[in-house]
């Protein structure tokens, strides 16, 4: 990978303002725009936060944060570890930085047009590439020291409700091995489809049990949704929708704050 220059740097921490004032309108256009030629990433991300605009908010966010520090990477570590756990627990791998890069790039030309010359981009294509190397490479400890790879079929030996909203499942592999341990405070995604949507979506919910190999226990509060809010369509599935035996594919204990 080729290095940043020094000229190459102090271009893309003077676009930080652009991202400040311009970022969640280039990232809204970034995810259509991935979506439309890759409408398989769907499955990966967050549906409900799309339509909101929260998922278009925080990567401007990130993006923002990036440019700023682009000299000083150092500031960014907790934030690197952070959603390298993030992307790890939903299967991220190093084939999907590309096509990101590709289409996030492509937005900020869409949105900003003859305002991004070609040495701002050639230094922001470099920016990227190293961010996308310090992920892969974080994430990649983080696959190595994993219990499993990828989502694993779980099947529901127990269903409890602790309240009126919210019920813990029991999760136990579907082919009776271990289930492996965690760190308290970690947490796993649980991938279910909805009909409604068209795709699987994943969630993160904490792990509510001590870890000991038998079963793996998370704690699900359902999200009926406010005037300004939609439902959440994953925690109303496992309320209503999964009883024990069902199967669910877990992916394996992530998260930093142990």
């Amino acid at each position: 990978m080729t290095a940043l220059t020094a000229d190459q740097m102090a271009l893309v921490k003077a676009t930080a303002p652009v991202f400040a004032e311009h970022g969640a309108t280039i990232t809204k256009h970034f995810y259509k725009r991935m979506f439309n030629a890759h409408p398989e990433l769907k499955n990966l991300f967050n549906q409900t936060h799309q339509q909101s605009g929260s998922q278009s908010e925080s990567l401007a966010r990130a993006v923002y944060a990036y440019a700023a520090n682009i000299d000083n990477l150092g500031a960014l570590g907790g934030a690197v570890t952070h959603i390298a756990h993030k992307h790890a627990s939903l299967n991220i791998r190093p084939e999907h930085y590309p096509i990101v890069g590709r289409h996030l790039l492509g937005a900020v030309v869409d949105v900003l047009g003859d305002a991004v010359d070609q040495p701002t981009l050639d230094a922001w294509t470099l920016a990227y590439e190293q961010l996308s190397q310090i992920m892969i490479g974080t994430e990649a400890k983080l696959y190595d020291g994993a219990s499993w790879s990828g989502f694993r079929p779980f099947k529901v030996i127990r269903k409890h409700v602790e309240s009126s909203e919210i019920t813990s499942f029991y999760l136990a592999p579907a082919d009776g091995s271990s289930a492996g341990g965690f760190q308290a405070g970690q947490y796993v995604s649980v991938k279910r489809f909805v009909d409604t949507l068209g795709v699987d979506q994943p969630r993160q919910y904490s792990l509510s049990d001590a870890p000991h190999g038998r079963w793996l226990r998370i704690s699900v509060k359902r999200e009926s949704g406010r005037a300004d809010t939609q439902p959440g369509h994953v925690s109303n599935l496992m309320h209503d929708g999964v009883e024990v035996g069902t199967v669910v594919h877990v992916s394996a204990p992530m998260g930093e704050f142990t």
